[in-house]
């Protein structure tokens, strides 16, 4: 639920986004959480209050690094490989180190990624001329069963070295279960394609919800924030 910032909501703010002012990923991630929190429930009082009672929102312990799915767009720039999220209402990659809301074993892969483009000189791709080879990264984490999935998300299937790539990104991180190349030849703003080739391990992974199993694909739809998830289920159910 969206709601009106103004600075004396930022002043409060205790995050240190560095890249907050450009990066489109979130809206409020300058404002204090216990601020955000009275904001929507004065906004949630305001809209619903009048079909019934409005209870109280309940909170995360710990509002940061909770995302179980990270997304990276990557690019080039001034010579450098590139990763992260689009600018507000663009497609200029904001290259980011150390994003708040996402799994830090995620985020380290990330970066090791953007490593390896260089060691094997993986050209990344430009949507403006078409050239290219690494498009994106997805990385899926199970939260309950430390379960790492990588997508690796390609122009074209031919990739020079993938073999040697792959093992270098398993040495760097052994706790990555599977690695899939996802191939998107299409000029089109979605990040999957419609092919999958499994370079490492099962091509999936699993996570528990609520005490349920759920296997996770690279397409699978599978709620982003489990520890909320969790609560909201059990006040629904």
């Amino acid at each position: 639920m969206a709601f009106k910032r103004d600075k004396s909501d930022i002043n409060k703010s205790t995050t240190k986004c560095a890249v907050a002012k450009r990066c489109g990923g979130c809206d409020y991630i300058e404002i204090d959480y216990k601020k955000q929190l009275e904001k929507k429930q004065e906004t949630a009082k305001k809209y619903l209050a009048k079909f019934g009672k409005v209870e109280e929102i309940v909170p995360m312990e710990e509002p940061y690094h909770y995302r179980n799915k990270v997304s990276a767009a990557f690019g080039f720039m001034r010579g450098q490989v590139i990763a992260g999220t689009y600018e507000k209402k663009s497609h200029n990659i904001v290259d980011i180190q150390n994003c708040l809301i996402e799994d830090k074993k995620a985020s380290a892969i990330v970066a090791t990624i953007k490593e390896l483009c260089k060691s094997f000189k993986i050209k990344t791709y430009n949507e403006d001329t078409g050239y290219g080879l690494l498009r994106h990264t997805l990385i899926r984490v199970g939260k309950a069963t430390n379960e790492v999935m990588v997508v690796l998300v390609t122009a074209s299937p031919i990739f020079p070295g993938k073999n040697n790539f792959v093992k270098a990104l398993k040495k760097a991180h052994p706790e990555i279960t599977t690695i899939v190349q996802n191939i998107n030849p299409r000029g089109t703003s979605m990040v999957l394609g419609d092919r999958n080739e499994t370079l490492f391990g099962r091509g999936y992974i699993e996570d528990v919800l609520c005490g349920l199993t759920f296997r996770i694909s690279p397409k699978s739809f599978y709620q982003v924030n489990p520890v909320q998830t969790e609560k909201l289920y059990r006040f629904a159910i």
